[in-house]
């Protein structure tokens, strides 16, 4: 009886500890889950910071102050306007106007003497070649008649005249005589004339055939003991240090391109850009085609002769939105730019058009009154993705 009444007392003691380390751990376990928190904790997923994130991660925004926009080099710019085109084109390096020379024989005659070869540098007046004409020795002789014929009607001129004071000679006479020399001056320069124009040969009918401009000989078209006639090609000469660039371009783009305008060139030594400084039709150039002529902005050309590229932009004449290219970004397969607000930086879907040197149209999305994010806008763009990466997790 006694051993009964032990065993129950040690069931019931043994059943209340559970019940006690039960209601324990229930308590404690209740206690963390349905807890309230203090009235003044917030912890991190609490509703001001929660806020904070809103404001800052706002999509399409990027929020940077405007001393974070110096220190970056973010340059904000405002739309430009006037669309454009590209042209490409292709041309050549050739000497510049007045520093060429196709030195031709003035008269026809014998080549006595050569005196450069090809590659010879000669200067401005030096000789290149010595002809003896027949035609020439007449010119010369003639020139010579001419002249003492002048002096003899000018010395009759100035007798009659003395004799007229003396009364010995009408002045009728006097008058004619004045005529005589007058003409026979005018006969004599004409002579001359013609004997400069031919070269200046002497006595023998030797003339020397020089370079108008200083330079490098380029072809010798002429051969000692060989014939010429006038107007034949003796050598050619060109000054290496004076080139110009020169495009063929269709006849439209004549109208459209205007001096100062600028053209990318790309030949064997780089790339490297040009100023315009002339537009003309060339009528040799078959179909009509017109020809630009460009300087380089610096540095030199390519030896003549050399092939070139071009890009040149023509000036639209519509009232088309433009921005720099480096404004243009792309952002989930969308041309996108980042125009300015008072929190930041926004992205602003555009349908880009053409572009043209340095700029692209704009053909919808924007009104012409925003500023946008030009150069270094790729950082902002970075930033963008930066931002949404953080949201994502």
């Amino acid at each position: 009886m006694k051993t009964d009444t032990r065993r129950l007392m040690m069931f019931a003691a043994a059943l209340l500890f559970a019940v006690l380390v039960g209601y324990g751990l229930a308590k404690l376990t209740g206690g963390q889950d349905a807890g309230p928190s203090p009235a003044g904790h917030v912890d991190g997923g609490g509703q001001d910071e929660h806020g904070d994130e809103e404001a800052e991660g706002e999509e399409g925004l990027v929020v940077l102050t405007q001393p974070q926009i110096e220190a970056s080099g973010i340059q904000v710019v405002a739309l430009g306007r006037g669309g454009g085109g590209e042209t490409r084109l292709s041309g050549r390096v050739e000497s510049a106007v007045g520093a060429r020379a196709a030195v031709a024989a003035s008269v026809g005659g014998r080549v006595e003497r050569v005196v450069v070869a090809p590659g010879t540098p000669v200067r401005a007046g030096q000789p290149l070649a010595v002809i003896v004409s027949g035609e020439a020795a007449t010119m010369r002789a003639s020139a010579d008649a001419a002249r003492a014929e002048a002096q003899a009607a000018r010395l009759v001129y100035q007798r009659d005249q003395s004799l007229v004071t003396q009364g010995v000679v009408a002045r009728q006479e006097l008058e004619a005589s004045r005529a005589r020399s007058l003409a026979a001056d005018a006969t004599a320069r004409a002579a001359a004339a013609q004997v400069a124009a031919a070269g200046s040969p002497d006595a023998g009918g030797r003339v020397t055939i020089t370079t108008p401009v200083a330079g490098i000989v380029g072809a010798v078209q002429v051969t000692p003991g060989g014939f010429v006639a006038a107007g034949d090609l003796v050598a050619n000469v060109s000054d290496p240090a004076q080139t110009e660039l020169v495009f063929s371009a269709p006849p439209a783009l004549a109208a459209q391109i205007a001096p100062d305008a600028r053209i990318e060139v790309t030949g064997a030594t780089g790339s490297f850009s040009a100023v315009v400084i002339g537009v003309a039709a060339d009528v040799r150039e078959q179909g009509g085609m017109a020809i630009i002529r460009a300087r380089p902005e610096s540095g030199t050309l390519p030896p003549a002769g050399s092939p070139v590229s071009g890009v040149v932009v023509a000036a639209g004449q519509d009232d088309t939105l433009t921005v720099p290219v480096d404004a243009v970004q792309t952002v989930e397969g969308r041309s996108v730019v980042f125009v300015t607000d008072e929190k930041g930086f926004r992205v602003t879907p555009v349908l880009a058009g053409r572009r043209a040197g340095d700029r692209v149209e704009i053909l919808n999305g924007l009104s012409g009154d925003e500023r946008v994010a030009g150069s270094n806008a790729f950082l902002l763009k970075a930033e963008l993705a930066k931002g949404e990466a953080e949201h994502g997790h």
